[in-house]
């Protein structure tokens, strides 16, 4: 790394301008390293986590149960992502809300290394609180480190912070995957805990390349709201307390007394988000359309990640039992499975962009209603194509890993042509009131779609069959054609927006 730092030409003064990450800014290697190390930690743990959970040697829990805490897992990253953007706006400023995150992680995955399974859920809960602090943030400060949204590194910075993304994602499931799965599920536990604390040294000790505005709290609590604040979080706190107590007590208590609050949660919060922001007085009359229009997005994504987010649960526990987990002749951890979506990210997010751009100069780029609604027809298709090994596996026999590795290329596509659609929409149809609380809103159509996943689980429906399988496909499928058939309506609802 130290070869590709050098002395930058920018203007002074520009954040971060005395030496350079491949043209960026200094602190750009910084929030790099920092969220490929916290990304290792996080996939690699969430590669282990449905394994670990139906495992002899594990928890040794159902399918169904695996896969609901798996889905209140991962909803609740995204869903307390807006909390964690809230505590970076008002309370500690972006950088200090980043290394507290990193530490609550690192605690977290320490305690998932202990061999006990009453206090493995209490790491998923501080993983997912750290997740969820940290996400809204380090993007926050790669923004910082440039002069403004008009400086002509902005793009590529992102995309170079990225790449750190799918690079932590692509290795943690061959090495953390392999340790957790051969050696000992803790020990992998404990290797997500050691990546963390990499990303958090990395962090604390290259902070000082970071903008100096990242330290700011933009719009800080006064002492009156935070007495306000605190003395509710209290209340809530002391109803959860006794409410739980008395459950425990009177012999009532099951893992269902936690998991069906928080998929409730997931689904109704975004609801009450969007519902909120709808009937917003203050929106004037092109904003109003553009959420109605934006609500179709919303859900036809939370549509999309109820499907895409189960290649980390349905399909992974799938492999684990019914799939030859094999290559010509050699063997391997079914945790790599969750390596294929990063390195197809890394090898064909250069080729969409390319061919984006190629079609865009011969006025042909297909609008964001296609791309969207073509999204939501392959993760359908993925579920189509999934239907194919389970036959396979219904009949007696198991599944070649290609059938899984062809799902998953599937629903790459799928994401590359959807999700950075989204996020563009999102930030093109917010209205002028709610601009920076909009990204926040977008997760909340995974956390939709992860607890309505979580939710069919704790009902007892075997996601792992043919017949529900073909209806998740269908309804993927349906809601894409919809989206396209409406393009009309949903075109005049978005005004100028394309």
């Amino acid at each position: 790394m130290a070869s590709s730092l050098t002395k930058d030409s920018v203007t002074p003064g520009t954040p971060g301008s005395e030496t350079s990450f491949f043209g960026h800014p200094r602190g750009l290697a910084t929030l790099f390293m920092t969220e490929m190390w916290e990304r290792f930690s996080y996939y690699g743990m969430r590669a282990l986590l449905p394994l670990y959970l139906v495992a002899p040697g594990g928890l040794h829990l159902s399918a169904a149960t695996a896969t609901a805490i798996y889905s209140v897992y991962v909803s609740l990253v995204y869903l307390l992502a807006m909390p964690g953007g809230w505590f970076g706006d008002r309370v500690w400023g972006p950088r200090k809300t980043v290394a507290v995150a990193g530490a609550v992680i690192m605690l977290g995955h320490l305690t998932l290394a202990l061999p006990s399974s009453g206090t493995f859920y209490a790491g998923l809960g501080l993983v997912a609180i750290g997740s969820g602090l940290l996400k809204a943030n380090i993007s926050t400060m790669v923004g910082h480190l440039y002069s403004g949204p008009d400086d002509p590194r902005r793009d590529g910075g992102f995309t170079v912070f990225y790449m750190g993304i799918n690079l932590g994602a692509f290795a943690a499931p061959l090495i953390i995957g392999t340790i957790g799965e051969n050696v000992n599920w803790h020990f992998g536990f404990a290797l997500a805990a050691l990546g963390m604390a990499l990303g958090l040294a990395q962090f604390l000790i290259g902070s000082r390349h970071l903008a100096e505005r990242s330290s700011v709290v933009p719009t800080q609590l006064s002492a009156e709201e935070k007495s306000s604040t605190l003395r509710k979080a209290a209340v809530w706190a002391g109803i959860a307390v006794v409410f739980y107590a008395i459950v425990g007590f009177t012999g009532h208590y099951t893992l269902n007394w936690i998991l069906v609050p928080l998929t409730l949660l997931g689904v109704i919060i975004p609801v009450m988000v969007l519902t909120r922001i709808k009937r917003d007085k203050d929106l004037d009359r092109t904003e109003q359309k553009s959420m109605s229009a934006y609500i179709w997005f919303f859900v036809a994504a939370a549509v999309f990640w109820m499907i895409y987010d189960q290649g980390g649960s349905t399909l992974s526990i799938f492999a684990d039992s019914s799939a030859e987990n094999s290559v010509l002749g050699w063997d391997f951890p079914v945790s790599w499975y969750q390596s294929v979506n990063p390195v197809l990210i890394m090898a064909l997010a250069p080729v969409f962009a390319w061919f984006w751009l190629a079609l865009n100069r011969r006025g042909k780029e297909p609008s964001t209603i296609v791309k969207f609604s073509s999204g939501l027809v392959l993760v359908g298709a993925s579920f189509f194509l999934f239907l194919a090994p389970l036959s396979i596996a219904e009949g007696g026999h198991k599944a070649a890993a290609l059938w899984l590795v062809a799902i998953y290329f599937v629903q790459t596509v799928g994401e590359l042509l959807l999700s950075p659609v989204g996020l563009s929409v999102t930030t093109k149809m917010a209205p002028a009131k709610y601009a920076s609380q909009m990204m926040g809103v977008w997760f909340l159509a995974v956390t939709a779609g992860d607890a309505t996943t979580g939710l069919l689980s704790i009902a007892g429906v075997d996601l792992n069959k043919t017949g529900v399988v073909a209806l998740e496909a269908t309804l993927a499928v349906v809601a894409g054609v919809a989206v396209w058939m409406y393009r009309g309506k949903v075109k005049e609802l978005m005004g100028s927006v394309r």
